[in-house]
């Protein structure tokens, strides 16, 4: 869980879109991206493929299984 929470927050803030348009994107509350950061919860399947996409980054390094 540590792992996510640093490498989303990370992914984010190198993405160059804002936490709110991130949220728009996806078609969620601000509060599930600040949940992610802080290590509370993960995203649903649906919304991590997506979240994927759009940060460009894999599914498996922002859970940690890969570097």
């Amino acid at each position: 869980m540590n792992k996510f929470k640093d490498r989303i927050s990370e992914a984010i803030r190198n993405s160059g879109y804002t936490q709110s348009q991130i949220a728009e994107i996806l078609n969620i509350s601000e509060s599930n991206i600040s949940n992610w950061k802080k290590g509370d919860n993960f995203p649903s399947v649906e919304i991590l493929i997506e979240l994927c996409k759009l940060l460009d980054e894999s599914a498996d390094y922002l859970l940690g299984l890969k570097d």
